[in-house]
């Protein structure tokens, strides 16, 4: 067996791998530890859900393995270096999901914006317009391009901050969006939307700090690990409405039960990592990662090398809910 599949994919994609290579679909046995090992052990392709950890152990129990593919967005339980060690190259689709995260985004805005009220200048309690607002980016992922270039059709002002994009870099004024220093976002935005890629340097980077400069009345929409929130600081925020509502997409297990900072916080939403899982985005994806997986398989040794160009800044996180 040269491919086990463990996530649901389209039929196509399957019967297209299967013309190519020995193909086992069974993610049954993400459940089963012993049968997943025996499985693993003649593996040179695997294609995972987020659920899986893709650590030291599994590739110790997969000794033929080459590539490992990940059709859902996201880095959680993937331990990057250790495949980088082992040679093993990680297959993502990053571009996939970008139009359908970029819709998400603009639709939590709207619908945020426009039913959580503000007090008018006549003393009535109104909702907002997108098209009346600014817009702070942060984070120049490949779904904040996407953003750049649809809020300017509702006539909103979009201005971005990277922590890794130097503000001349071209990438700026070619996706439409003003970079500016993170104080300054803060200060001008009604709307927030967060979509920085998870590095360890950026925990907690949304703390007190931050959320203290924001704009009165903003409403905030994250697509981002929950890790990049100091949750106390977001509960504070949202408790005095500095935040009037916050939507975030993912959150760590536990995050909101009893004890914790944003248990029952007024104003937030959270859903299930809804942003990038389409109908349209899941067909992209596994059709993306179904013939890399093929290309490395075929190609006679060049996955070792593409596993040395992944970034070594990630960190390998929890699953998210």
């Amino acid at each position: 067996m040269r491919v086990l599949i463990l996530e649901p994919l389209e039929s196509e994609v399957i019967q297209w791998l299967s013309d190519r290579h020995d193909v086992v679909v069974a993610p049954e046995l993400v459940g089963q530890p012993a049968a997943l090992a025996e499985a693993l052990a003649g593996a040179q392709g695997l294609i995972v859900p987020p659920s899986l950890a893709v650590d030291a152990r599994l590739l110790k129990a997969s000794p033929q393995l080459r590539v490992v593919g990940r059709v859902s967005a996201g880095a959680e339980n993937l331990h990057l270096e250790a495949c980088r060690q082992a040679g093993v190259e990680i297959v993502r689709s990053n571009m996939a999901s970008a139009n359908a995260e970029a819709e998400f985004i603009v639709g939590a805005l709207l619908a945020l914006l426009r039913r959580v009220p503000v007090q008018s200048s006549d003393g009535l309690m109104v909702g907002r317009e997108l098209g009346c607002s600014t817009v702070g980016l942060i984070g120049m992922s490949a779904s904040a391009r996407v953003l750049g270039q649809l809020l300017p059709v509702f006539g909103t002002r979009v201005l971005g901050y990277d922590p890794s994009l130097h503000p001349t870099d071209p990438v700026w004024s070619h996706w439409g969006v003003d970079p500016v220093p993170i104080k300054e976002l803060m200060e001008q935005s009604d709307g927030l939307c967060v979509q920085l890629p998870y590095f360890p340097r950026y925990r907690g980077l949304m703390g007190e700090r931050v959320l203290a400069l924001g704009k009165p009345q903003q409403v905030l929409v994250s697509i981002s690990h929950s890790a990049i929130f100091d949750d106390a600081a977001l509960a504070e925020a949202l408790r005095s409405q500095r935040i009037l509502a916050a939507w975030l997409d993912s959150v760590e297990p536990g995050l909101l039960e009893p004890g914790h900072p944003l248990h029952g916080a007024e104003g937030l939403q959270v859903t299930p990592r809804l942003a990038s899982t389409t109908r349209e985005s899941r067909a992209r994806a596994a059709w993306t990662v179904a013939k890399r997986v093929d290309e490395v398989l075929t190609s006679g040794g060049t996955a070792a090398a593409a596993a040395a160009a992944l970034p070594s800044g990630f960190a390998q996180l929890p699953v998210l809910e």
